[in-house]
């Protein structure tokens, strides 16, 4: 499973907050990168915005809208919608020098990503630009990009982007810029959004509405990747008597036990409900910016 899904150009990685997903966009592009593909790690929001889980797994406070070398094949960057506004701007109109000047007003900055669908235009379209970049051997600049999404909310504004704006406009440099993200985003050859749960109810409840909401914006979906899934040693013998003797007890690893049951519930109910391939990341020991060289590790032996 892990080569198909390395084999293609953008993994969106999507989920609830918590559930692991910057831990499991970092262990993909860990992979991709150890695979010999030049791999763009990416996130999205205000580099200004605070502290980044994912720059945190790779020791740095956070990441900028330029390119930051993390290792070897693996780049780095914050998909920033003020970034991409400008991209925009100095692709679609003359006088560059005149567009940065006015990118500089706080007004129009505070206009760009408070008026409705343009702080996700100017995400769109800053990776838009990542995907046309040519290395110097004529093919992509970067042949994998793995983005750690946003908030639900945040990531179906983004995928939905194209066809709203497109019912509102259909010609110009907007409309061509939507059509040509949609080239790449829209093909399930090239696309594949991977949604992560916890195997807990409310996590897959929250994966599985997700891929609705995916499926209506017409991205193409991956899969689901259940993160931190106890592994279960015990016949069913054992697990009766184990639960006889937990029971109302305060006994240590019971905690575990019974994450145990619970995991196996949501792995059925991802496997019957979702509809879906399903991927197992197991609880390992490792931590902070240990563990995506782990899972990667772990994902490379299982495949």
């Amino acid at each position: 499973m892990l080569a198909e899904i390395l084999n293609k150009r953008v993994l969106l990685i999507a989920g609830k907050g918590g559930v692991g997903r910057s831990t499991l966009a970092a262990s993909l592009a860990i992979a991709g990168a150890r695979s010999g593909r030049r791999v763009l790690l990416c996130e999205i929001g205000d580099p200004d915005g605070g502290s980044s889980p994912l720059a945190g797994l790779f020791g740095r406070d956070g990441f900028s809208e330029k390119l930051s070398e993390l290792a070897v094949c693996l780049r780095a960057c914050h998909l920033w919608a003020p970034y991409g506004h400008q991209l925009f701007l100095k692709d679609t109109l003359p006088g560059g020098a005149l567009v940065a000047a006015a990118m500089r007003s706080k007004t129009l900055q505070h206009f760009l990503v408070a008026a409705p669908s343009f702080l996700e235009m100017g995400w769109f379209y800053h990776l838009l630009t990542l995907l046309r970049a040519k290395h110097d051997d004529g093919g992509p600049e970067h042949e994998l990009i793995v983005i750690d999404m946003p908030a639900t909310g945040h990531t179906l504004a983004l995928t939905g982007l194209p066809q709203i704006l497109l019912r509102l406009v259909d010609k110009g440099p907007v409309p061509a810029a939507l059509r040509e993200g949609q080239s790449y985003l829209n093909d399930p050859e090239q696309t594949a959004a991977w949604i992560v749960a916890l195997p807990e109810i409310l996590p897959v409840s929250e994966a599985l509405d997700l891929v609705e909401g995916l499926r209506s914006t017409d991205v193409p979906l991956g899969g689901f990747v259940l993160n931190r899934l106890v592994s279960d040693p015990f016949g069913e013998d054992d697990k009766q008597k184990l639960d006889e003797l937990f029971d109302g007890h305060a006994v240590l690893g019971a905690v575990d036990f019974y994450r145990m049951a619970r995991g196996k519930e949501a792995e059925a109910r991802l496997r019957k409900d979702g509809g879906l391939p399903l991927m197992i990341v197991p609880e390992l020991p490792e931590e902070g910016g240990a563990l995506p060289p782990a899972i990667a590790t772990r994902l490379q032996a299982d495949s």
